[in-house]
């Protein structure tokens, strides 16, 4: 990307990423300036890892690392770091067509917890229009609580893997003090890993071929539906997201990335 054609929101120092959003202005708009990196490959499988030293949070944030197919929800959605506002776990999630289901997960296989849907059921179905979930939830698992938004920032960042074969897609989370060595010394072997914090398994409750090739995305929405509709909630006093994004720029100092690395493992 070009750092000139991001209006300075994007800058490189000392072998860091840092992707910003504007907090000086009041907007003309509903919004506020932010970017949004995609990768020019695609890519079928691998392992995804990126290396954070310090991530967007705050009322109003919807920030996201995620992997995507063009044709949306045929080809798959792997959201491996996403939240909103001042949430303090991550939201590992799949979205897909119909017929991916992981009720039959063993609850052992991983450290995180399934996310709720409409009648306090887990969310196991991944399907975008499932019954008894909210509209586009996905199949989601809360990772564990401190590894996303201010909570992560405070402990200098971390690092998430994210390997996708044939038969599962799993996430790790791991602090810069446990990080792997054979992952810091780019040879990376998820079997000797542990538990994974976020484990759908592939097969025949899911079949494989509903991920197609995806991109990797980097980005940082304001509101929307997610962000949004439960601002009032997470940041109360504060009026409606649109009108508070809109009119508090100071508050977005903290709203940024700051990537050690991104790699892709094949």
């Amino acid at each position: 990307v070009s750092t000139q054609s991001t209006g300075g929101l994007v800058k490189v120092t000392n072998g860091q990423a840092f992707i910003y959003a504007d907090s000086t202005t009041i907007s003309s708009g509903s919004g506020r300036a932010a970017v949004r990196l995609e990768s020019y490959n695609y890519f079928s499988q691998g392992l995804f890892v990126i290396d954070l030293k310090h991530m967007p949070h705050g009322c109003g944030t919807w920030p996201a690392f995620w992997l995507l197919g063009d044709n949306w929800p045929n080809q798959g959605e792997i959201d491996i770091i996403e939240g909103v506002n001042e949430q303090n776990y991550d939201q590992t999630t799949l979205h897909t067509s119909n017929g991916c289901d992981m009720s039959q997960e063993p609850s052992g296989s991983f450290s995180g917890n399934w996310q709720k849907g409409t009648a306090g059921n887990n969310a196991t179905n991944c399907y975008v229009h499932a019954a008894n979930q909210y509209d586009n939830q996905g199949c989601s698992i809360n990772d564990g609580y401190g590894n996303y938004g201010a909570s992560l920032n405070n402990i200098g960042g971390g690092v998430f893997a994210t390997q996708w074969y044939s038969g599962a897609i799993k996430t790790w989370f791991f602090t810069h003090s446990n990080t792997p060595a054979d992952l810091i010394n780019n040879n990376p072997n998820p079997a000797n890993w542990g538990k994974p914090v976020a484990n759908f398994a592939l097969g025949s409750q899911c079949s494989s071929s509903h991920f197609g090739p995806q991109r990797i995305i980097i980005d940082l929405t304001f509101c929307g539906d997610w962000a949004g509709s439960v601002f009032g909630q997470d940041c109360p006093n504060k009026g409606s997201c649109t009108s508070y994004v809109q009119n508090n720029p100071s508050a977005f100092k903290d709203a940024y990335w700051q990537i050690n690395y991104v790699k892709v493992f094949q």
